[in-house]
């Protein structure tokens, strides 16, 4: 009788052990932190802050990023079940470049830009601060383009520090048409460019000069790049999609380019 008493309290210990493992499993399930599911990618987008673009005179001339191609990337990666965040030099609410919303820019999309903005009008009003960024919490980090980055991202110590550690921690870098002028901010004290020989593609000085602001630039983005020693690809025709890979940074040429350079970049990061 002794025995199967014993034999009964090992029983009854045990079946409270697997319910409690069950219950354990059910809450965590309900929860959503299946053992089974990878967790959601993650990317980091950024964003100029500024709103006007120098010229070589030193007039100002109205700019920011570019609708299209900052609506187009994050569209597609959302939509990919990605989670997205924006970041801006200083934490500072970006401007849309009023060309990138004017009809004979950006054609009949113009009211599904402006709406989309208005969505998101909650995270682009708070946009988190450049600085203060962890690249090991992303796997990846876009920069949509706009005269924007031109006058602000080429410069900006924080954004070189983010490229650093993209490129440290194997991460992708994603750059479309002006986009690009972000990666010159990546240099290291003895003056080395972190993408001296890297494959890329960027606004072409012959897309810049049809599209009426070369004459009066400061510098010309894709002439700088080779300058400083990316080896630049460009497509044969002006304003058609083109994007070039090499290693982890995934490149677009021009606004057509931004949805095939966002497609490039899910389909690596679903690898």
């Amino acid at each position: 009788m002794y025995t199967m008493r014993i034999s009964i309290s090992k029983c009854l210990t045990r079946l409270l052990v697997l319910m409690a493992v069950l219950a354990t499993h059910a809450f965590t399930y309900a929860n959503g932190n299946h053992s089974n599911t990878p967790p959601r990618k993650k990317v980091l987008i950024v964003l100029s802050a500024a709103s006007e673009w120098t010229r070589a005179d030193g007039s100002k001339y109205p700019s920011g990023y570019w609708t299209e191609e900052f609506v187009d990337v994050h569209e597609k990666f959302v939509a990919a079940g990605f989670d997205v965040d924006i970041a801006t030099p200083g934490g500072k609410k970006p401007t849309a470049d009023p060309h990138s919303l004017d009809p004979k820019f950006a054609g009949a999309r113009v009211e599904a830009f402006k709406k989309y903005l208005q969505d998101l009008s909650g995270q682009l009003s708070h946009p988190l601060v450049l600085a203060k960024i962890n690249m090991a919490n992303y796997d990846a980090v876009v920069i949509p383009g706009g005269h924007g980055p031109v006058e602000d991202l080429y410069k900006d110590k924080d954004m070189g520090h983010v490229l650093f550690e993209a490129e440290k921690k194997n991460k992708i870098i994603g750059v479309v048409c002006h986009g690009q002028a972000a990666l010159l901010s990546a240099v290291d004290e003895k003056g080395n460019w972190l993408f001296k020989g890297t494959t890329l593609t960027a606004f072409s000085d012959e897309e810049e000069i049809e599209f009426g602001t070369a004459s009066n630039a400061p510098w010309l983005l894709a002439s700088r790049l080779r300058q400083c020693g990316a080896n630049y690809k460009r497509g044969e025709k002006n304003w058609d999609a083109f994007v070039v890979t090499d290693g982890n940074v995934i490149s677009g040429q021009n606004p057509a380019s931004s949805v095939p350079m966002a497609e490039a970049i899910i389909a690596e990061l679903n690898k």
